[in-house]
């Protein structure tokens, strides 16, 4: 049960606990799209928001509620944050995990300088401990204000796995996509162009299985250059693949591009209910990719 009681004033900002640690390291790895790679977290008392960000042309978002966690005792003024490796933090958690077992952790910030604290605790005969040594973050940040291109949403949802998969594929062209919507006949199309040319389309009603939805009252094309298109997709783990849930791509005004991906962060079921395709709301992590467009990036 989540709580936020009352707390001394030398207590930490945060102490929470988490029951799925492999959970946790799916949702980061989908915005890892580099070796060395600062991000910025931020805490307040609905959850967890980390940010990554590049070139001023690509920001991605990991929002972890406080619902996911078993546990979640904030007891900051304001909302701190702090500047930390994404690389480590990732590689840490990754030592809680282990194959077929949910672990659970502590998370506490912040240590006695500054560090962010993990910690097992559902281990009888030995305890996991690693502390991470933070950053002041920079104070400046890319504002992407995204809004809407007009009177209703230039959006689509496509099967993860074959949204990946047709990224994947315009590598082979050159260095920029053009993503065009169409409203009749209702079609999403990626093209590639550079080395040769490469065209994917999504028909709607001839792909419901890959597109799952869409909505244009107005055509639109715009060009991404494709490494930024890339790492919306290219580190998806393959387990969060095969569950091929849907990915959400949104236009917005001048052509910013936002993409959402849904994470499950929910402990291992038992194979009876977890065939019944069940998956509580509370317990999934957002994923939020912002892709600024050729023309003013």
């Amino acid at each position: 049960m989540n709580s936020s009681p009352a707390m001394e004033p030398d207590a930490p900002d945060l102490v929470c606990q988490l029951d799925n640690v492999q959970g946790m390291v799916d949702a980061l790895t989908c915005v890892r799209w580099k070796r060395h790679q600062d991000a910025l977290v931020e805490l307040s008392e609905h959850g967890i928001v980390l940010i990554v960000e590049e070139s001023g042309c690509l920001q991605a978002k990991v929002y972890l509620q406080r619902e996911l966690f078993t546990k979640y005792e904030y007891g900051a003024e304001g909302r701190p944050r702090f500047g930390i490796s994404l690389g480590l933090l990732v590689d840490c958690l990754n030592t809680f995990s282990s194959p077929g077992h949910s672990n659970t952790i502590e998370i506490k910030y912040p240590g006695p300088d500054m560090e962010l604290l993990l910690k097992s605790v559902d281990t009888l005969n030995s305890c996991i401990y690693s502390e991470i040594r933070t950053r002041i973050p920079e104070t400046s940040e890319w504002d992407y204000n995204f809004e809407q291109a007009g009177t209703a949403p230039l959006t689509f949802t496509v099967k993860s796995a074959a949204l990946k998969e047709a990224i994947d594929d315009l590598e082979w062209p050159g260095s920029s996509v053009q993503i065009s919507l169409q409203k009749s006949p209702p079609c999403v199309t990626f093209r590639g162009e550079g080395h040769g040319d490469l065209q994917i389309d999504f028909m709607y009603y001839v792909n419901t299985d890959l597109l799952l939805a869409f909505h244009c009252d107005t055509e639109v094309s715009y060009g991404y250059k494709y490494k930024f298109l890339k790492a919306t997709t290219a580190n998806i783990p393959g387990n969060v693949a095969r569950e091929n849930r849907g990915s959400k791509l949104t236009i917005g005004r001048g052509g910013m591009l936002k993409v959402q991906h849904l994470v499950s962060v929910a402990k291992a079921l038992a194979p009876q209910v977890e065939s019944a395709g069940y998956q509580p709301p509370s317990r999934i992590a957002y994923i939020e990719f912002f892709v600024k467009p050729e023309e003013t990036a």
